[in-house]
């Protein structure tokens, strides 16, 4: 009996977990769906956009999709005048690893003006770059530029927190390619609910260093 107790109760938890992470998932895909825009031109005209950061190389060492596609996305917001400046925010723990500076060699090999592009070293997580963004680098609305998972989870959470933030989705990578970050977006969706509810901050909130964009 004491053995049959214990498979219940684990069965019952691991139903439980489920359910969490279902209606996180789509509590979140729900909430962000009308500020996730898919085409260029429906992006609503922003300052700023933020491009969160991944590494330029693939695990086996290829180029990472993600990155290439992210870049493209970028240079497309500008080209189109959705947005009039760069602020690349992204993980740079170490002296070897620097995804900001990486996003920045790529786009100005793309012919975009380094004059444009202000980077955010301390963009360890997504939330780190949302409120960064507002409160050290002034800007209370911004395009968020990702894959459309990534886009959803920021989007919604930087609304949260009362930040008018929209997504401008770079193209997709292939099911088989992703299918390990999609697992983990999965539980980041349950600890970006998380966060929210302990109320958790940047890693660095750093003095402020406003971005100024002339008016276009």
């Amino acid at each position: 009996m004491r053995a049959k107790g214990w498979i219940a109760a684990a069965v019952a938890l691991a139903a439980a977990g489920a359910l969490v992470v279902q209606v996180c998932d789509e509590r979140v895909r729900t909430a962000s769906a009308p500020h996730v825009h898919d085409r260029v031109m429906e992006v609503p005209l922003n300052r700023v956009a933020v491009l969160l950061g991944t590494s330029a190389r693939a695990r086996g060492g290829g180029p990472n999709l993600y990155f290439t596609h992210r870049i493209a996305a970028t240079v497309e917001l500008l080209k189109a005048g959705r947005v009039q400046h760069v602020l690349i925010s992204g993980d740079n723990r170490h002296s070897s690893y620097n995804e900001p500076m990486d996003m920045r060699r790529a786009l100005m090999a793309a012919g975009v003006d380094s004059t444009r592009i202000t980077l955010d070293h301390a963009g360890f997580r997504t939330l780190d770059s949302m409120v960064r963004a507002r409160d050290v680098f002034g800007q209370p609305g911004f395009v968020v530029v990702s894959q459309r998972f990534h886009n959803e989870r920021a989007v919604f959470l930087a609304r949260r927190m009362g930040i008018a933030a929209v997504g401008y989705n770079a193209q997709d990578v292939p099911t088989g390619y992703g299918r390990l970050t999609m697992l983990r977006e999965k539980l980041a969706r349950v600890k970006l609910h998380l966060d929210l509810w302990l109320g958790v901050g940047p890693h660095f909130p750093g003095p402020p260093e406003p971005i100024r964009v002339p008016e276009a």
